[in-house]
């Protein structure tokens, strides 16, 4: 996500009444589900009535949050380590999230980050033992990632990645052998890999258009009516057998890196596509570019990488059944949603109430 993006929209945004903006956090939490942690921070030994919080400046006029926290100093930073420098004495940290600004900012009880993956964080020590709480953008960028997910697959059915990288050529190839592959997405199945916030929105999209929709979650087999068959992740080889299509949503954790390996793809079914708009790391990419070379995968569409961004001599950039895009699927979304989770955590915050969005350390979501 562009950051100053995301805050520059919120520019124009004033704060609104205090019922009004009461019913805007009511229609989100409705909308995406999003959850208040189970702990009041009152509760907590480190929390105290906040007297500093540090800001990313990446836009946000400090009216938009002196009028969350009234009485509170508000100090911008435009780099970390400019943070860094002035953390002494603040009690939130908003948009970094990084060991030394924690160490740093010693009374800190919250950190609050801009994104939806926390990989980066949940290692650093007061966060991993709970001293501090983490709080990330889970949700918020949901609809629009399923709908890049969506767009993926189609280029993939539809050949597009052939397609796209004919046109340096200028070449009007109507017969083409990559045409006699084109396929129609209704009737064929799709696998999610991680029904989450995202995983649930792309399935609900992917049935829409008449597919067949599966996947799996990590503790429940319970879904909505749209989804075929919900399983556990145990099952996930099996499911990967049946999917035309797979599309991974998942974040990075311990337990996920590397889950997609050469056992998995050789357990699909031969000719699956993959789209993965998680995380890189999930994927090992010398085992999908093998699995791609060998036919056993017919085709990629990532939105991630490992490494990232992808070294340029990388041989996914050249293969004609490879879409690559740039780490680039939450762009474009609804970013007022964001703004709404930000300023009513804030305010949260200030009143010594639980969080919405309270990454759990040892799941790493």
């Amino acid at each position: 996500m562009n950051l100053r993006q995301l805050l520059t929209l919120t520019a124009g945004l004033s704060l609104a009444s205090a019922a009004s903006a009461q019913t805007n956090i009511q229609e989100l939490i409705e909308q995406t589900g999003v959850e208040a942690g189970t702990v009041a921070l009152r509760e907590l030994p480190g929390w105290r009535q906040p007297r500093k919080v540090i800001v990313r400046d990446i836009g946000l006029p400090r009216s938009e949050v002196e009028g969350v926290l009234p009485g509170v100093e508000v100090v911008l930073a435009v780099t970390e380590s400019e943070a860094v420098d002035k953390a002494r004495g603040a009690d939130a940290i908003i948009g970094w999230c990084s060991e030394s600004l924690i160490e740093a900012a010693e009374r800190a009880s919250w950190v609050q980050i801009l994104s939806a993956g926390a990989e980066r964080c949940v290692s650093a020590g007061p966060i991993a033992d709970g001293s501090v709480v983490l709080t990330n953008m889970q949700k918020m960028s949901s609809p629009v990632l399923a709908e890049h997910a969506i767009a993926l697959t189609l280029s993939l059915a539809r050949q597009l990645p052939y397609f796209t990288k004919q046109m340096t050529t200028g070449q009007w190839q109507k017969r083409s052998p990559v045409s006699e592959r084109m396929q129609s997405i209704a009737g064929k199945t799709m696998l999610v890999v991680g029904l989450g916030g995202i995983g649930m929105e792309v399935a609900k999209r992917a049935a829409a258009l008449d597919m067949r929709v599966i996947g799996t979650r990590r503790s429940s087999r319970e879904g909505p009516d749209y989804l075929d068959y919900v399983g556990l992740s145990d099952e996930l080889p099996k499911l990967a057998g049946e999917a035309d299509f797979i599309v991974v949503t998942l974040p990075l954790t311990p337990d996920t890196r590397g889950l997609l390996d050469r056992d998995f793809f050789g357990a699909a079914k031969t000719g699956t596509q993959l789209v993965n708009v998680g995380r890189g790391p999930v994927v090992d990419m010398d085992d999908l570019l093998a699995a791609l070379q060998s036919g056993q995968v017919a085709g990629a569409a990532l939105d991630v990488t490992d490494p990232e961004p992808l070294p340029p001599g990388h041989p996914l950039w050249q293969m004609e059944n490879v879409l690559i895009t740039p780490h680039v699927a939450a762009r474009g979304g609804s970013l007022s949603r964001h703004m709404i989770l930000l300023k009513e955590n804030l305010r949260r915050f200030a009143a010594g109430d639980a969080l919405l969005n309270v990454v759990d350390p040892k799941l790493g979501y």
